[in-house]
């Protein structure tokens, strides 16, 4: 035994060494032992004083991740006498062990031990740990008190089912430790004690009141944490409270808020401490906005000033304005850490908190203060604009960056104010040579700025704009040539980009002139320090190929495609990491839309690449506590903790090209149809497996978009071939329904479900899967439900104000856009199965009754309604086993003061009218003199209200139509006329004008007027159905329309008269009309 102890003993130094090979090598043999020797080994290791302290503390970490990772594969293995002294050597090991270091990680492997022990039903199966717990914290030996804390911190849920008979003692043991005449050790590990202890249970108030008194013994010992600087977990674990559990901290918020400002204004503290006092504010203002600043609101006018100054700790390094390569400020550097907590300051405590405190511009906090910053524009540009002329080069870029910042944070009004001040500005900054990165970033904010610019406005400009880029373009590609700068080339071409974007057919101007020079950049732009301007060449040229269109662009797109795939085709698969994959991939699906079905013969070289971008697999991994230190601020990987000791990883590099992949798929699909059809089995065996990809939501996103489209390219292939494709899709897109956690994505699978519907028609259900879809509608209703109440609840909340009303109110918005999604579904379930829906319809109607209640929001109405019209659209007159639920209040809502409402309303008398039969022709009879008081209110033709307006006048016609046996017609005939012309809605217009087609065309006397009177109105009213585009032309109604007119036009004295009163817009429509029918 002793042999194998030095022998392990060398193995844990070789774990330990520095050198790779010896390392792997030690590694190597570590993993060949067996599970029961390692923990021989092991245990005895960490007990053998002969040991080093590392190689100690190695034994430790090795048999924490071994009974963390294995436990229960080996331990039930274990004879009951080897499971008992397993326990009781970890237990001793705790007791006994000396070395602080040592003792820490041995805490840490009986906490594992214990959480391992504790099953499934919440039964701790180690009582003696929890005795063992409690002798610990009563011994007067400080050690063995911290030793107690520091394993409840780490497993707090030790107790299991029997938490609750011990909650007393638990607090009793927390409270004796956190008393002043306890060593400042003890009193530390039980504040991390009570941190872990209240995070375990977030969601339980009633616990975290039971400890609420706690707190002031806390704040103390965090006063103290600080003061030593010797460990900052306090802080850290204030955090996790403040993220977990913020209410906890209500009573004492003001004096750790004071605490954490003292922190952050003392700039002799080390800048990380001043960065976690920081932490704790900003995680407040995110998570508990209405607490912190009721409660601590005083602390604000304070905290802004040292933020700010914090941004400004900057070194004047007098190469960064000339440098070609731009090198980020490091995640941690105070500018950085005070930008970011800026940015999310104004996010959660909003503007009407932020604005006043903030004097000058600050462009980090335009989203955040949107609302108070819009209002003080003229005042901020006014200070921005002149610091483009400030002789500082950071200073001119700030502004550059401001400038930018603000044209997309408020677009479009930014751009349609200040556009005569800005323009002229950056072309001025685009002319400063000396300082390329200040000049580039100008470009950068002209893209910002023209990306969001109505085109009638950047085109005013386009001869300026092109005039300097052109010139910027030529001389920059000369310095390429013998410098090797490129910085502002780069920017050029992406500026050009998106000038081209904004301007569309009006750069056709400048194609001829640019198209040259771009494509000699794509042919010979070939090291590696040049991909990536090839690859923004890539992106221009496609984007410029796309605004002049598919003419101009026919000849150029040949070679241009050539010299894209030659990428491919000279040097095989590009790396992973190569910048040029993503400016391909979307340039080609560019190119797709130009070509459209000419596209075609270039899928065999393109779907390689693109597959492969789509199908990327990210790295993960799971960590401990240990492997995380030192790795934490690495960009290229994201991190979130799942508790106890695992911290889950994902490399977020490649994630954001694999979405623009899977999204050029959608784009292939969409615009090449059946041409896409040899390629939609692969793409959807992609595809559906990444509904539940839940590393990026764009990824999930264009999963759920691509499928109608891909059963649309399959249509092709035959039924049995759709049949299949279905098959694999629709059991995982209704788990995908079920299972998605983010509305935005959640509401794209519900759209994606109505489209396959509304793709495949009629049976494309089984039973099974209908059920499980009537299941996730139901469970969507019954949330939507809670999460009102839940809205309604935090109304009542002490620290309610005006802003927790704007984010309720945004949270109710999401949540109708949601019940929008449920009202897509029902509607192409109705369509696809008519009345033979009712039945599933039954088992969920309940919901939409309860909808349209009066005490219900507009929204609710707007959308229970919508589904009702769509019931009785498609059921007939068979809808009448639901008018108990919708008659009485679709007639009460024809006249809501709600738009949305009035219009839901109004449109289902209209299929009422039409599709309800004679047993609803007393209940049309009633409505219709609700209708007129729509159509005749004093502003039914605003902007806002055309909408329902029209509606109901085309309810109107389709009950004189179809269902007027309770009417007298004649009488309301010449209202009716009064009523026209209606053009707003496409789809209702067509009723409207057939119906007076109608009545022409059957010399209907009403409508003729005395001896034809009426003609003239009649032919102006159908001139300006034309003028205004509301029918479209090739239509059978314009066609019926034309040749009412034509006959007029036979009695050319009359049809003089008629056209003589017509504005010169309809008289050039009806001549337009006359000519082409």
């Amino acid at each position: 035994m002793a042999a194998d102890q030095e022998q392990f003993q060398q193995l844990l130094s070789s774990l330990l060494s520095t050198d790779n090979n010896i390392r792997t090598q030690a590694e190597d043999a570590y993993n060949n032992l067996p599970v029961e020797s390692k923990i021989t080994l092991l245990l005895a290791a960490i007990r053998n004083g002969a040991f080093t302290e590392d190689a100690r503390q190695m034994a430790a970490v090795l048999l924490r991740r071994l009974f963390s990772a294995e436990f229960n594969e080996f331990y039930p293995k274990l004879p009951p006498e080897a499971q008992r002294q397993l326990k009781e050597q970890v237990l001793v090991a705790v007791q006994q062990e000396q070395s602080e270091g040592i003792r820490k990680k041995v805490c840490e492997v009986a906490a594992e031990v214990a959480r391992s022990l504790i099953d499934d039903d919440g039964n701790n199966q180690w009582p003696e740990f929890l005795q063992f717990l409690f002798e610990c914290a009563n011994s007067p030996l400080p050690v063995l008190k911290e030793s107690a804390l520091r394993m409840f911190a780490s497993v707090p849920g030790v107790f299991g089912n029997q938490q609750s008979q011990y909650l007393e003692l638990i607090k009793q043991m927390l409270q004796q430790s956190l008393l002043e005449n306890v060593g400042y050790e003890v009193r530390f590990q039980a504040v991390r004690a009570v941190c872990a202890f209240v995070m375990l249970h977030e969601k339980e108030t009633p616990i975290q009141k039971h400890f609420i008194d706690l707190l002031p013994a806390m704040v103390r010992v965090l006063m103290e944490s600080i003061e030593k600087q010797e460990d900052d977990s306090l802080l850290k674990a204030v955090i996790d409270v403040s993220e977990a559990c913020p209410k906890f901290l209500r009573s004492h918020l003001d004096p750790i808020i004071d605490i954490c400002m003292k922190v952050l204004s003392n700039e002799d503290i080390s800048d990380s401490w001043r960065h976690l006092a920081l932490e704790v504010t900003v995680t407040l203002s995110e998570t508990a906005p209405a607490m912190l600043r009721k409660v601590a609101g005083k602390h604000i006018p304070v905290l802004i000033p040292l933020v700010l100054k914090m941004m400004t700790d900057l070194e004047d390094d007098a190469e960064w304005s000339i440098s070609d390569e731009i090198i980020d400020e490091d995640n941690d550097s105070n500018t950085v850490v005070a930008e970011s907590a800026l940015d999310r300051l104004a996010c959660g405590l909003g503007g009407k908190t932020m604005m006043p405190h903030i004097e000058q511009n600050i462009p980090t906090v335009g989203e955040g203060c949107h609302k108070q910053m819009e209002a003080l524009l003229p005042q901020i540009m006014d200070g921005v604009l002149s610091f483009l002329q400030d002789p500082h080069p950071r200073v001119r870029y700030a502004a550059c960056n401001a400038i930018g910042q603000m044209s997309t944070d408020f677009a479009p009004v930014f751009e349609k104010k200040f556009h005569d001040k800005v323009v002229p500005g950056l072309l001025m900054v685009l002319d400063d040579n000396a300082n390329p990165r200040v000049q580039a970033h100008a470009g950068a904010a002209l893209v910002n700025f023209s990306e969001d610019c109505p085109k009638n406005i950047l085109t005013q400009y386009l001869d300026a704009i092109m005039g300097k880029l052109e010139s910027i373009l030529s001389a920059k590609f000369k310095e390429l040539v013998e410098k090797g700068t490129k910085l502002v080339l780069e920017q050029v071409v992406t500026t050009i980009a998106s000038v081209a974007d904004t301007s569309e057919e009006q750069f056709v101007t400048y194609y001829d002139r640019l198209m040259p020079c771009l494509k000699y950049i794509i042919q010979n732009a070939n090291t590696e320090e040049l991909k990536m301007l090839r690859g923004k060449a890539i992106e221009c040229v496609s984007l410029i190929g796309l605004a002049v269109g598919a003419e101009k662009f026919m000849r150029d797109a040949s070679e241009v495609m050539d010299m894209l795939l030659k990428t491919q085709t000279d040097g095989g698969d590009l790396p992973d990491d190569d910048p040029q994959t993503s400016y391909l991939i979307s340039a080609w699906a560019r190119i797709c839309k130009i070509l459209g079905k000419q596209f075609e013969q270039y899928l065999p070289l393109v779907m390689g690449p693109v597959m492969k971008a789509a199908s990327m697999k990210p790295e993960v991994a799971l960590l401990d506590n240990d492997d995380m230190q030192g790795i934490e601020g690495d960009i290229d990987w994201q991190f979130v903790s799942l508790g106890e000791q695992q911290n889950f990883g994902i490399k977020t590099s490649g994630l954001e090209d694999k979405a623009s992949a899977c999204e050029m798929l959608v784009c292939y699909a969409r615009e090449l149809k059946e041409g896409f059809a040899d390629y939609a089995e692969e793409v959807v065996r992609l595809m559906v497996p990444m509904l539940k990809f839940y590393f990026h939501d764009g990824v999930r996103s264009a999963a759920a978009e691509s499928l109608p489209y891909l059963l649309d390219c399959a249509r092709i292939k035959g039924p049995t071939y759709l049949e299949g494709m279905w098959n694999f899709i629709c059991p995982e897109l209704l788990k995908a329904i079920d299972t998605e956690p983010e509305n935005e994505v959640l509401a794209e699978h519900m759209h994606s479900m109505a489209k396959c519907i509304e793709t495949l028609g009629n049976g494309c259900l089984n039973e099974e899967w209908m059920q499980e879809l009537i299941r996730i509608l139901d469970k969507t209703m019954k949330n939507h439900f809670s999460r009102a109440a839940a809205r309604h609840e935090k109304r009542k909340d002490e620290d309610y104000d005006e802003v927790v009303e704007e984010q309720l109110v945004d949270e109710d918005n999401e949540d109708v856009y949601l019940f929008s999604k449920v009202a897509d579904i029902i509607h192409a379930l109705f369509v696809a199965y008519k009345s033979n829906f009712y039945v599933y319809f039954d088992q969920i109607v309940g919901h939409f009754v309860k909808c349209l209640a009066p005490e219900m929001p507009w929204s609710d109405h707007q959308w229970a309604l919508c589904i009702f019209d769509d019931a009785i659209e498609c059921g007939g007159p068979a809808s009448a086993k639901y008018q108990e639920y919708f008659l009485q209040p679709m007639l009460t809502y024809i006249t809501d003061k709600s738009s949305e409402v009035r219009q839901a309303a109004v449109y289902g008398w209209g299929v009422l009218g039409q599709c309800g039969g004679d047993g609803f022709a007393a209940a049309c009879a009633e409505a219709v003199p609700r209708l007129v008081e729509v159509i005749n209110a004093p502003e039914s033709r605003s902007m806002e209200n055309i909408n329902p307006t029209e509606n109901a006048i085309s309810a109107v016609t389709k009950i004189l139509k179809y269902n007027s046996s309770a009417l007298n017609v004649g009488e309301i005939l010449p209202h009716w006329l009064s009523w026209l012309p209606v053009w707003e809605d496409e789809d209702e217009a067509p009723h409207v004008y057939g119906y007076l087609c109608d009545l022409i065309e059957s010399n209907n006397p009403v409508v003729l007027g005395p001896s034809h009177s009426n003609l003239p109105k009649l032919i102006a009213i159908i001139a300006e159905a034309f003028a205004r585009d509301a029918i479209p032309r090739e239509s059978e109604v314009a066609k019926r329309m034309v040749n009412i007119v034509r006959q007029i036009q036979g009695n050319g004295e009359v049809f003089q008269a008629c056209i003589s009163q017509l504005s010169s817009e309809q008289q050039q429509a009806l001549h337009e009309v006359l000519s082409t029918n």
